[in-house]
């Protein structure tokens, strides 16, 4: 049998992160992927509506609270003696998701002013 450990941060409250959902792909212009890059701009209306801005167009989402929360992991390696199935793995809780923004519409240009005469 398999065990894997699983701790929380401590005594204090962990973070809250949100999930963001998109439908459909996002494709970089780069080859070489979207880690460590810079999606969008998230904003939110008066009404608390989330508006994503990526490049020239715009997304209007909503927020939608999870029916299960998500629990974000951390690996810490092998933790205390090795049993006969071999090391145990040892994950500690780093953040807790009960909230995703929800974008399933098409995206729409941002269409500025365009001079009437060229």
């Amino acid at each position: 049998m398999v065990q894997i450990l699983i701790s929380s941060g401590g005594a204090g409250e962990l973070p809250q992160w949100v999930l963001v959902e998109l439908q459909g792909e996002v494709e970089p212009r780069q080859s070489r992927g979207l880690a460590g890059s810079l999606l969008g701009d998230l904003h939110y209306t008066r009404e608390g509506v989330p508006v994503l801005i990526v490049g020239h167009h715009i997304l209007y989402g909503k927020v939608v609270q999870l029916e299960k929360p998500f629990a974000v992991l951390a690996k810490r390696g092998a933790a205390g003696e090795p049993g006969p199935g071999g090391p145990h793995t040892h994950y500690s809780v780093t953040a807790i998701i009960r909230t995703k923004l929800l974008f399933k519409t098409r995206p729409k240009p941002i269409i500025t002013n365009v001079p009437k005469r060229l």
